[in-house]
C-alpha cells in the first residue's frame, strides 16, 4: 500500500449506493409514474432506457418490461448523430426540445414533441438524461390543414379578380388582395392594421361605422348580406363607384367580416354609352316614322294652305266687287286665319315630336298627352267606318312621364292599330286608362287581324315585324322607354281577334 493519499475511482457503469429518497423525491416519483398522456423516461448515457412510466406503455404500445433496457433510438428517431449532439448540448447545460418521430413496439409511427434535459438522481453519480415525450399527430394534422388554408386564402387573395378585403370587428384590415392592390392603388402592407375607412369615401365612412355598430350591438343586419352601391377612394383620393358585399365569419378570435369589391366605373360608363346610344335609337326612331308619314303631313297640310288661299281668292274678289259685303269678307278672313293656324299647329306638333331633347320626366295631364299622340298619329287616311273612342279613368289625370317619349310610344301603337284594321270590316279604335295601384295602365285596342301565336314570343325585339314595308324596331322603341320609366308593356294574350296592347306608366300624387 502506498502512503499518502489515495486515488478513487468512480465506476459510471456501475450505480453507486443511492440514499432513501425524501418526501419530495417520492411523491414526483409517484407523479412521473401515474401521467398518462406523455411518455418520461430515464435514459443513460449510451441511450439506454432505465426508467419508463404508464404514459411510456401507453405512447409506444409495449409493456414495461419491453421498454425497459431498450434503446431510446428504437423509440425516437433523430438520424445518424442526433442522439450525439442532443447529449453534447445538454452536457453544457441546455434543455433540449424538438419535434421528431416516434416509434411505436406494433411498427406504426407518430408525430413527436421530445424535451431533453439532464438528470442526476440524489446520490446518484452516473450520467442520465430524461425524456419527455407526447404524441402531436393530431396538432400537427391540424397545423398543416390549418396551413393548407392559409396557402389556400394566399392563393385566392393573389388570384381572385374581384377585390378582396378582410378585417376584423374593430375595422382593421387583417387580409389584402392583390386585385385589391391593382383598385386602390394601397400595397398590402400600407393598409394591414389600417382601419377600412382609409378606402372609404368621406360620405361612407360615418354610416358604415354605424352599421357595423348597430349590428355588433343588436344583430340587425343592414349592410352584412346585402350588395350595395357606395362610393370608395383611391389612394390618390379619387373616388369611384364599386359594388360592395359583406360576408361574416366567427372565429376563436371575434369576427371577422370580408369585403368583395367590384368596380363599378366601367359599367357606369357603358351604362351611359347605352343610355346615349337608346336615346339616338329613340331619335331616329322618331325621323324613321316621320319619314314613313311623309306622303300623309304634305297632304294633311296642303289641306289648309288650300283652303287659305281659296279664303283669301274670295275675299279679294269681294273687295273688288261687293264692297257692302264687309261681313262676309271678315268672316273669310276669320276662316284664312283658322287653317292657317291649324296648319301651324300641325307643324308644331311635328317638331315637338321629332326634335331630339333630353329626356325629362315631369307630372303631365294624361288626357292631353293621349289626345295629342292620337291627333298626331291619326294624320291621313283611316280605314273606311273606323270608330274611334277614349275611355280614361277619370281618377287618373296626371302621369310622371317624358311627353315626348310616351307620345312616340302611343303614335306607334296607335299606327299599327290603324294598318291592322285596313281590312277591318268593323274597324274601332279604343284608348283607355286604369288605375293599378301605383301605375296607370294604358290600353290601345283595334279590331284588325291580330297577331299570330308564331310572331308573339318575338314581338318586342328589335327587327321583328309583321308589316311588309316595316323595319321592326317601333315596339322595341317603345318597350325600351315603357321599362325605362319603370312600366311594362305587353300585348293581351286573352284576344281571339284583334289586338289589344298595355302599357303602365308611375303615377304622382296629384297634390305633389
Amino acid at each position: 500500500m502506498r502512503s499518502g493519499t489515495q486515488s478513487i475511482r468512480v465506476d459510471r457503469r456501475r450505480p453507486q449506493p443511492r440514499q432513501p429518497r425524501s418526501d419530495a423525491e417520492q411523491a414526483l416519483a409517484a407523479f412521473a409514474a401515474n401521467v398518462t398522456d406523455r411518455a418520461i423516461l430515464l435514459v443513460t448515457y449510451d441511450g439506454t432506457i432505465f426508467y419508463s412510466n404508464t404514459g411510456a406503455e401507453r405512447l409506444f404500445a409495449g409493456q414495461r418490461q419491453a421498454i425497459l433496457g431498450a434503446n431510446i433510438s428504437a423509440l425516437v428517431d433523430r438520424g445518424v448523430n442526433g442522439f450525439g449532439d442532443d447529449r453534447a448540448s445538454v452536457l453544457r447545460g441546455a434543455t433540449m426540445r424538438f419535434e421528431s418521430e416516434g416509434m411505436r413496439f406494433d411498427g406504426s409511427r407518430f408525430a413527436a414533441d421530445v424535451t431533453v434535459s439532464l438528470a442526476r438522481p440524489n446520490g446518484d453519480r452516473r450520467l442520465s438524461f430524461g425524456y419527455s415525450i407526447s404524441d402531436i399527430t393530431e396538432r400537427k394534422a391540424a397545423e398543416c390543414a390549418l396551413e393548407a388554408n392559409a396557402a389556400h386564402m394566399r392563393s385566392v387573395l393573389a388570384t381572385v379578380p374581384d377585390a378582396m378585403v378582410v378585417i376584423d370587428d374593430h375595422g382593421l384590415i387583417q387580409s389584402f388582395s392583390a386585385a385589391a392592390e391593382r383598385l386602390f392603388g394601397y400595397t398590402r402592407n400600407e393598409v394591414i392594421g389600417q382601419n377600412v375607412q382609409l378606402l372609404m369615401s368621406e360620405e361612407c365612412r360615418a354610416s358604415h361605422d354605424a352599421y357595423i355598430a348597430q349590428y355588433l350591438s343588436t344583430g340587425t343586419r343592414r349592410v352584412i348580406g346585402h350588395d350595395r352601391i357606395v362610393l370608395a377612394r383611391r389612394k390618390d383620393g379619387s373616388t369611384f363607384p364599386i359594388e360592395l358585399s359583406i360576408g361574416e365569419a366567427k372565429g376563436a378570435y371575434g369576427r371577422i367580416f370580408t369585403w368583395f369589391v367590384r368596380d363599378l366605373s366601367e359599367r357606369r360608363r357603358q351604362e351611359l354609352r347605352i343610355r346615349e346610344l337608346q336615346s339616338e335609337l329613340i331619335h331616329v326612331s322618331r325621323l324613321s316614322a316621320m319619314g314613313t308619314m311623309a306622303s300623309i303631313l304634305a297632304h294633311e297640310i296642303n289641306q289648309p294652305l288650300t283652303a287659305i288661299s281659296a279664303y283669301i281668292d274670295a275675299a279679294r274678289h269681294m273687295i273688288d266687287t261687293m264692297p257692302s259685303e264687309a261681313g262676309r269678307l271678315s268672316d273669310a278672313l276669320a276662316d284664312a286665319t283658322n287653317e292657317a293656324l291649324r296648319a301651324g299647329q300641325i307643324v308644331r306638333g311635328l317638331r315637338s315630336f321629332v326634335t331630339r331633347g333630353k329626356a325629362e320626366r315631369q307630372r303631365e295631364e294624361l288626357g292631353s298627352l293621349i289626345e295629342d299622340a292620337a291627333r298626331l298619329a291619326l294624320l291621313g287616311p283611316h280605314p273606311p267606318g273606323m270608330r274611334y273612342r277614349q275611355q280614361l279613368d277619370p281618377d287618373v289625370t296626371h302621369v310622371l312621364a317624358d311627353r315626348v317619349q310616351i307620345q312616340q310610344v302611343l303614335v306607334n301603337l296607335i299606327r299599327n292599330a290603324v294598318q291592322a284594321m285596313r281590312s277591318s270590316p268593323d274597324p274601332k279604335l279604343t284608348i283607355r286608362s286604369k288605375q293599378c295601384r301605383d301605375k296607370v295602365r294604358i290600353s290601345v285596342s283595334d279590331t284588325g287581324c291580330g297577331v299570330s301565336d308564331d310572331c308573339r314570343a318575338d314581338l318586342f325585339k328589335a327587327f321583328t315585324t309583321t308589316k311588309a314595308d316595316g323595319f321592326g324596331i317601333g315596339l322595341s322603341i317603345s318597350r325600351t322607354i315603357v321599362e325605362a320609366h319603370g312600366g311594362q308593356i305587353w300585348l293581351d294574350p286573352a284576344k281571339s281577334t284583334g289586338a289589344t296592347f298595355h302599357f303602365t306608366l308611375p303615377l304622382r300624387d296629384v297634390n305633389a
